[in-house]
């Protein structure tokens, strides 16, 4: 009896264009036929490949209702939503909901119509399909050798792709695909291969993908875009060597050789066919003018690069993006700063994440070997004496041009048009109303003081506030991914997710290199990163356990609101650790403007205070739990209980 295959080709993949062949993505797959009669003919065999695209993730604000998932997940950020949609993934994680039979990063999968999550079950699946692909398309109904050797090197990339996903999240080793399996096998036999396995595993298919002539190093026409590339191989060798090396998935052993070798391979290879750091404003008349508020061409330049997508040509302006997702931009509006359509903010970064950023001569705010003397709360910063420049009652000024780049805070300013009036009490902004299209002072303060009287009142629209989706959390709200021009009367294109870049593979070769010995090229691979936004070298004085915070701390400014920090704070941790001192509690500023008595501002008062207590820090949540249904499924086949440790 022949097998049946459903077919479900996603409409948002319907851009991808396999092989030069658009004209068939806009025709419909056949519903039920047999394998034999799939790989018998060019048409299907392509689709069939299309499927294995069909769950790329977009990440960005796909992960639930414009949420950041990962970003708010960690101590980078608060999600501003938790009240408002207390069932939603965020407001369920901050309150311990979680558990293997109803996990809310599994379960956010389908939430409102978002993409992300149900991660085991959908990358299996894609897993499988890849195999299947890889052993039965047919060279001779393929036609075209180059054709051919393409198709396969993007199935076994593909596949390395979503184990690798499976590795991020779920943190523990897992069965290998090689050889689709039947589904007449003997599944009692299935064995879950090591996370170092996995990684060896995915490399194999890397190397394989890289060793394929026909497999381009750059997507260069937009009928091809989101196909994968050789860069991409490269890019998920590194990332995941350094994953495999880590103390949360080490199991003992020493990778980081290893991992400072294929990162030395990757950065090579990939600077050879183009690849470099975002290094220049090429958009001015938008990033470069005075309404932009951004203050030096290095702080330009960076919020310019995540405002733009990369773009299907052999010279774009962008050679830094490796690999871009089919999605998860940012919508200003509803991941901003809420005042601007009167609506929601969404990611609210904290105080922790702005305790990151350097002052610009190079020098820490923070005492990294013991950032806060309540190693918990945060609410007792342990300043870096070493530092001159910063001010805790001016704490904004001289900062790391990323910082500007990246977040609002009290005192900066954005040019658009307001959805919401001021208010009698904005003394910033006095008189402005909805409509009002010009520049506002973000005022994020949370009382104000006249005439030695305080009033617990926020500003109306940009100050703190715990009970309300529009004003901030935090104290900060995000500006990286939020158009110069964007408003409520203009909404620019968001920009594609970054998924891979250059300087992770930078960060990623300075952190294998520092652990496996090599310092001065850890302190040069930094120091790239550094020149690229304008910031000092790091000093060859600073070596051993300082240097690995340096290190840490760089990545979390440099990819600050992308996602990476949640992944990068579990695998610094061992197995068993908790979180407490990251994501137990996390912490906004506390502002008081004062006022003369005709309303005018005379200063700020800086304080800190708690945003909320979270239950997500204990050592169950250094992984995802695997659904209990699937654990359930491979226990009484196979005998093993597969679940991560907690979560039992």
């Amino acid at each position: 009896m022949k097998k049946l295959i459903y077919f479900a080709v996603a409409l948002t993949l319907l851009s991808f264009g396999v092989a030069s062949c658009n004209k068939y993505l806009d025709q419909a797959p056949d519903g039920k036929i047999s394998l034999e009669d799939v790989w018998s003919d060019y048409d299907k065999t392509m689709y069939y490949l299309n499927n294995c695209y069909a769950s790329l993730p977009q990440k960005g604000v796909r992960y639930f209702f414009w949420e950041r998932g990962p970003v708010v997940w960690c101590d980078d950020a608060y999600d501003g939503d938790d009240l408002d949609v207390n069932w939603a993934p965020s407001a369920r994680l901050y309150n311990g909901d979680a558990s293997a039979n109803s996990h809310p990063i599994i379960d956010a999968a389908g939430l409102m119509d978002h993409p992300e999550g149900n991660y085991w079950s959908k990358y299996f699946a894609r897993i499988r399909n890849c195999a299947m692909f890889i052993k039965y398309a047919d060279p001779e109904i393929v036609g075209s050798t180059s054709e051919y050797n393409r198709w396969i090197a993007e199935a076994k990339l593909l596949r390395a792709y979503y184990y690798a996903e499976l590795l991020s999240w779920f943190g523990c080793g897992l069965p290998l695909i090689d050889e689709p399996y039947s589904y007449t096998d003997d599944f009692s036999q299935v064995k879950r291969s090591s996370y170092y396995e996995v990684v060896q595993f995915i490399i194999k298919d890397c190397d394989a993908a890289l060793a394929c002539a026909e497999l381009p190093w750059r997507i260069t026409s937009g009928s091809e875009a989101f196909r994968v590339t050789k860069a991409l191989a490269c890019a998920i060798k590194s990332r995941m060597s350094v994953f495999a090396a880590s103390p949360l998935y080490n199991e003992g052993q020493n990778h980081w050789a290893e991992a400072a070798s294929i990162n030395k391979q990757a950065l090579a290879d990939l600077e050879a066919h183009g690849y470099e750091l975002y290094n220049k404003v090429n958009i001015p008349a938008t990033w470069g003018h005075a309404n932009a508020h951004l203050p030096n061409t290095y702080a330009q330049l960076y919020n310019e690069y995540f405002c733009n997508s990369m773009a299907w040509s052999d010279a774009p302006a962008d050679k830094e993006t490796i690999y871009q997702l089919p999605g998860g931009g940012n919508v200003a509006h509803i991941d901003c700063m809420g005042a601007m359509m009167g609506y929601k903010t969404g990611t609210c970064p904290t105080q922790e994440l702005v305790d990151a950023y350097e002052t610009d001569n190079g020098e820490t705010v923070l005492d990294l070997s013991k950032p806060y003397l309540d190693e918990e709360t945060h609410l007792k910063p342990n300043y870096n004496t070493a530092n001159k420049v910063y001010n805790p009652q001016d704490p904004y000024a001289h900062r790391d041009p990323r910082f500007y780049a990246t977040i609002y805070y009290n005192g900066s300013k954005r040019y658009c048009s307001w959805g919401s009036a001021a208010g009698n009490i904005s003394f910033e902004n006095k008189g402005q109303q909805s409509g009002y299209y010009g520049t506002r002072t973000i005022a994020t303060w949370a009382r104000w003081e006249k005439n030695g009287e305080i009033h617990e009142q926020p500003e109306p629209n940009t100050g703190w506030k715990l009970t309300d989706r529009t004003p901030t959390r935090s104290g900060y709200f995000e500006r990286k991914f939020a158009h110069p021009n964007s408003g409520n009367n203009l909404q620019p294109g968001a920009a594609y997710h970054k998924d891979y870049r250059l300087a992770e593979v930078i960060l990623n070769y300075a952190e294998a290199a520092f652990e496996s010995g090599d310092e001065n090229t850890a302190r040069q691979m930094m120091n790239r990163v550094r020149a690229r936004v304008g910031m000092p070298a790091i000093p060859a004085s600073v070596t051993g356990e300082a240097l690995r915070q340096r290190i840490h701390n760089e990545r979390r400014v440099e990819f600050a609101l992308e996602g990476q920090r949640y992944f990068d704070v579990r695998r610094w941790h061992k197995p068993g650790e908790d979180l407490r001192t990251t994501d137990h509690y996390k912490t906004a500023a506390y502002i008081t403007c004062h006022v003369d008595a005709n309303n005018n501002v005379t200063g700020y008062t800086y304080d800190r205070t708690t945003i909320h207590e979270l239950q997500c820090y204990t050592s169950k949540y250094l992984t995802v739990a695997i659904p209990l249904t699937e654990v359930n499924n491979m226990k009484a086949v196979t005998g093993e209980n597969w679940q991560n440790p907690g979560w039992e």
